[in-house]
């Protein structure tokens, strides 16, 4: 009997990078699609992450569905919102136990600032260990195989005529289990950026150990786009993405504001040395910035977020590309990443339009949904940090 899913990969490096992106929880629920692997953690109910390890990162992909069911087809292939379809099997698996599995054979996490590692071990090869060889990270292919209803994730690597296999133990997922979900008719806020960008700002505001980040945004006056931390020991913390005073805010669809700059404001503690700091001038902050709020809401958008689940998306957001920011009438707030990989085992950090294949190797989307704070549950999270 042939096994209902098999994927053969020459660069599990891709894999590792991608699900490490939502390693923030201990198991998840994986989809397989004639499109790819959909995996989805979620904590609380109030976050969820999803990747897409789409079959262009496989050199074999093959899926035996034994229903003749279709995909959707309304369904954009780059943003990780495939649905549940009841036809195409389902199960939990313990994300961390994948990942350890991952990093056991020798499939070791590489970030951009090592991305030089590689030529310096080749410099000095003394200093090569069996873990971390060139010749072996070339010289290698990961399978991943899923024999039927309830068999367990089978991950073989082989490299260098050896062959090693560990399974993981599949679970049946929760009846319940469902997307946070993001209206997309009711879209709010798009805002498309560098993802160092909001990665610099998120842990600047991360350093006064806030509670809760606060998002606003506004179309027609300052501060057009700015991220707030509060709730914590320390005072509230603004960083501002501003528009140069030479040139004026453009709204329109597909358009940014030009000459852009992130600052960060601290808040006023009583001492005449506190004033505003400004960082390095950015040509364009924003690709897309599109504000739309609803006339019940005013001129401006102003959301509170767990600064706690926010963190989570730091290694996305350290390893993507572009990050697209979003928020429904709901005020959920999706952080869609745009993950470019190379064919060296690293991410690198030039922008590429939406595609499977960018110019040094595959494009892949990983989505973050955080559930806004209520009224009363932001008050309770700033009385803490008061305290």
């Amino acid at each position: 009997m042939e096994p209902l899913f098999v994927g053969v990969s020459n660069n599990a490096q891709h894999l590792y990078t991608l699900l490490s992106c939502i390693g923030f929880a201990p198991k998840a629920t994986v989809q397989i699609t004639p499109d790819g692997l959909r995996f989805s953690v979620e904590e609380g109910r109030v976050i969820q992450g999803l990747a897409f390890l789409d079959k262009s990162l496989f050199t074999s992909y093959t899926f035996n569905s034994s229903t003749d069911s279709q995909p959707n087809q309304n369904e954009p292939s780059n943003d990780n919102e495939s649905s549940q379809h009841s036809d195409y099997p389902h199960f939990v698996v313990s994300l961390s136990a994948l990942l350890d599995t991952l990093k056991i054979f020798g499939i070791n996490e590489l970030d951009s600032n090592r991305s030089r590692d590689t030529s310096v071990t080749q410099a000095n090869p003394a200093s090569s260990s069996a873990f971390n060889a060139p010749t072996l990270l070339m010289d290698r292919s990961c399978t991943l195989q899923y024999a039927h209803h309830g068999a367990p994730l089978t991950i073989a690597i082989t490299e260098a005529g050896v062959k090693t296999t560990c399974e993981l133990v599949t679970y049946e997922p929760d009846e319940n289990e469902a997307d946070i979900p993001l209206q997309r008719d009711a879209i709010i806020m798009k805002i498309i950026m560098r993802s160092a960008w909001l990665h610099n700002a998120i842990a600047e505001l991360d350093s006064s150990t806030p509670n809760i980040l606060k998002l606003s945004a506004c179309a027609t006056r300052e501060p057009y786009f700015a991220l707030s931390g509060a709730g914590g020991p320390f005072s509230e913390s603004t960083i501002e993405f501003s528009v140069d005073s030479n040139n004026g805010v453009v709204g329109g669809a597909g358009q940014g504001a030009p000459q852009s700059q992130m600052r960060k404001v601290p808040a006023d503690d009583g001492s005449s040395r506190s004033r505003a700091t400004r960082a390095k001038v950015a040509p364009t902050v924003t690709e897309t910035f599109l504000v739309s709020p609803p006339s019940s809401m005013g001129e401006r958008i102003q959301q509170g977020y767990r600064f706690a689940l926010i963190r989570k998306a730091a290694r996305a957001m350290s390893v993507a590309n572009k990050v697209s920011i979003r928020g429904d009438r709901q005020g959920v707030l999706s952080l869609q990443f745009m993950v470019e990989l190379d064919d060296h085992n690293a991410p690198v950090g030039r922008p590429v339009g939406a595609g499977v294949k960018g110019p040094n190797g595959p494009v892949c989307f990983v989505d973050f949904r955080f559930v806004p704070l209520l009224d009363e549950e932001e008050a309770e999270l700033e009385m803490d940090g008061s305290e």
